[in-house]
């Protein structure tokens, strides 16, 4: 066991644990951030999808330890109900979530892509969304959605 001190949502938390812990589990079980998921355990479905420097990554294989010194935002950052952020808001008002599993991680992925770019391309969307893997369906719905914000018709 460890040491290891990570920066969550703006918060300098420090925990103990093994520090081959892959990041989702001390988010998840350590710091009680619950929005990011465990999906596929391979880096290929994009549940566990968090921003770490501004950047969509999956934290369900890589070890916490490799994250000291880096900015790690979850889903709980972007807002909550009572204040939800433009993203948050549009797949709210557009019913994207159908079981939800997939969309805490969908939701970084579009944040840093409108972060980036307030018009981005149909090329850049599909690429942004390419990694995100939703069972239920709801692609349409989640297209829909990200061409809402694009087109400034949010909220």
């Amino acid at each position: 066991m460890s040491e290891i001190n990570l920066l969550v949502n703006g918060q300098n938390l420090s925990v103990d644990t093994d520090p081959d812990t892959p990041l989702i589990y001390v988010l998840r079980n350590d710091l009680d951030f619950k929005g990011a998921k465990l999906g596929c355990a391979l880096e290929q479905c994009g549940a566990c999808i968090v921003l770490v420097d501004g950047e969509p990554t999956n934290s369900c294989v890589r070890a916490a330890a490799e994250f000291e010194g880096m900015q790690i935002e979850t889903v709980e950052s972007f807002g909550n109900p009572d204040k939800m952020s433009e993203v948050q808001q549009v797949f709210a008002e557009e019913n994207v979530a159908q079981c939800g599993y997939c969309i805490a991680g969908i939701v970084c992925s579009v944040t840093a892509l409108f972060r980036k770019t307030r018009q981005p391309s149909d090329q850049q969307i599909k690429d942004t969304l390419n990694r995100h893997l939703c069972r239920c369906g709801s692609h349409s719905r989640i297209l829909e959605a990200v061409y809402r914000i694009r087109a400034g018709v949010a909220g």
